[in-house]
């Protein structure tokens, strides 16, 4: 039986996929939203004071290598807080965390919309790819606060994040939590073809099924799926998903979205 393309780990708010880079097949360590420096943003955003959780998030993220021995890890955008060029106690855990990434991985930003200076930042310390995302073999990477290339679209599989998405569970006593969630679903062709001014038919299409991946930084909210009023914040979605299950980080379907 062939293996996914792209794995969940269990538990993790990460996903093992298989990619290809200049030919060569790699096992790729994939995490989105890690949103270093987040507690010095929400200090001078919003007047927060938390203490930082960096030596927390780097420590994770070092298991996680550990566990999945990759050859790259991919991250789905928003891997810093600061709109702009990092500062300070981000630009702090930024260096500390490539420094110690590079001992296990080679690595791969697609940009989201907090890293606009990052590529600066790193110079060739880190491969940074274009706003409109990247593919490695049969897997396609956007960040999703943009539309994707058609390259990416090109893909069997198509890894996105941005949205943050969560669940809002409630109890049979009407307790609730919220619980971060992957989304899984097909992409519906109309919707990219209008964007691109093209006909379904000019699309190369693969049927790509959209992976949306949780936060790994679980500070930094999200997206309420399944509560009426919460809006999608890429461009292409909801309109863009032909359907989609919600699944806790455990494995746990939940079933569509709409429905949970």
């Amino acid at each position: 039986m062939t293996r996914p393309l792209v794995e969940p780990i269990p538990g993790e708010p990460a996903a093992v996929a298989r990619t290809t880079r200049r030919g060569f097949p790699e096992r790729s360590l994939v995490v989105a939203d890690y949103h270093a420096g987040i507690e010095a943003g929400l200090r001078y955003e919003r007047g927060v004071e938390l203490p930082s959780n960096a030596d927390v998030r780097r420590a994770r993220l070092l298991t996680l290598l550990e566990r999945t021995d990759p050859d790259r890890l991919v991250v789905l955008g928003d891997l810093g807080h600061r709109i702009g060029d990092p500062k300070g106690d981000e630009a702090d855990e930024l260096n500390e965390l490539v420094e110690a990434v590079r001992d296990y991985a080679e690595m791969t930003l697609v940009p989201g919309n907090h890293d606009g200076g990052l590529a600066d930042f790193f110079g060739d310390m880190v491969e940074v790819a274009e706003m409109s995302g990247i593919r490695l073999g049969d897997v396609g990477f956007c960040h999703g606060h943009t539309w994707p290339s058609r390259e990416v679209l090109a893909a069997d599989v198509i890894c996105s994040a941005h949205e943050h998405p969560a669940v809002r569970l409630e109890d049979e006593v009407g307790g609730a939590r919220k619980e971060r969630a992957w989304l899984r679903g097909p992409l519906a062709p109309e919707v990219f073809a209008d964007y691109f001014e093209l006909p379904v038919s000019e699309l190369e299409w693969h049927d790509p099924e959209l992976v949306m991946f949780p936060a790994f930084n679980d500070t930094s909210g999200g997206t309420w799926v399944n509560v009426p009023g919460q809006g999608f914040l890429s461009p292409f979605l909801p309109d863009g998903l032909e359907s989609a299950d919600a699944y806790l980080l455990d494995g746990t379907r939940l079933g569509d979205f709409r429905q949970v």
